[in-house]
């Protein structure tokens, strides 16, 4: 499949327009499974909480409700894009900050987060060591980072099935599940300072709403999503063969597919 530019855009560019597009059903599903690795931070009030990779704004609203108005929210993001809609949905909060940068050279000072945070925005990083060094840089003694990522793609029928309805086998890109492999992800917070470390897999079947919501959101990220927004041609064809499968669920009003996750938690 193509990796070039389509009408000027790169596939990461492509990537942040696709998910701009439909971020209230993406948000819709993949809510559960931030709160489920937000829970693992133990926040208390006031508290100062890095939030990598906060794309559109939802973790940083959830965020806030557990900070409260004298916590602090610093929200970083890599696309432009998706910080715009951050920016829209959170202005009305005067306790965050939004970011435009690469997580992995966030210049923070050292010791002035109690928390990071992140709903699947580590897997990317050129360098993880480098990335979750930086990160435990900026924690105070005993701060917590928590963070969910996803499991094996053999694994996950959230990302497994459209791709299989579609008529596709493999993912064309394997970076959203770098970090499947728990020990790996033990060794990289181990190397960067973390102690403490528990890796916990967690399954739950999510959702984006009705067959309509589901084939939306499924050809616009995800393995299938990626493959969709970089072929137009593919789209079309793939389309009609994911709504079929969508509707074979049974239920076509609330259709679920269960993700495969690991909720990671250490401390500095």
């Amino acid at each position: 499949m193509a990796e070039e530019s389509i009408d000027g855009l790169s596939p990461r560019q492509l990537h942040a327009k696709a998910w701009a597009g439909e971020y209230e059903l993406i948000d819709r599903q993949l809510s559960p499974l931030g709160l489920r690795a937000m829970k693992e931070l133990h926040l208390a009030p006031a508290s100062t909480v890095v939030d990598v990779g906060c794309g559109t704004g939802q973790t940083i609203l959830q965020l806030a409700d557990w900070v409260g108005d004298e916590g602090w929210i610093y929200g970083v993001d890599i696309s432009e894009e998706l910080l715009t809609v951050a920016n829209q949905c959170t202005s009305h909060l005067k306790c965050v900050q939004l970011i435009n940068t690469d997580a992995q050279a966030l210049e923070l000072p050292s010791y002035s987060a109690d928390a990071i945070f992140s709903r699947f925005g580590v897997m990317s990083f050129n360098d993880p060591i480098v990335a979750f060094s930086n990160f435990h840089r900026l924690l105070k003694p005993n701060g917590r980072i928590a963070f969910c990522c996803w499991r094996a793609f053999c694994d996950n029928e959230l990302d497994r099935f459209p791709l299989l309805a579609a008529g596709f086998r493999s993912p064309l890109d394997e970076t959203p599940f770098s970090f499947s492999d728990a020990e790996y992800v033990r060794n990289v917070l181990a190397s960067a300072g973390f102690k403490d470390i528990e890796i916990a897999a967690y399954d739950e079947a999510v959702t984006s709403g009705d067959v309509d919501a589901m084939t939306r959101v499924l050809l616009s990220v995800g393995p299938l999503g990626k493959i969709a927004r970089e072929n137009p041609t593919v789209k079309s064809a793939a389309e009609p063969k994911l709504r079929e499968g969508l509707v074979s669920l049974g239920d076509g009003t609330s259709v679920a597919l269960v993700a495969s996750v690991c909720i990671v938690s250490a401390v500095a």
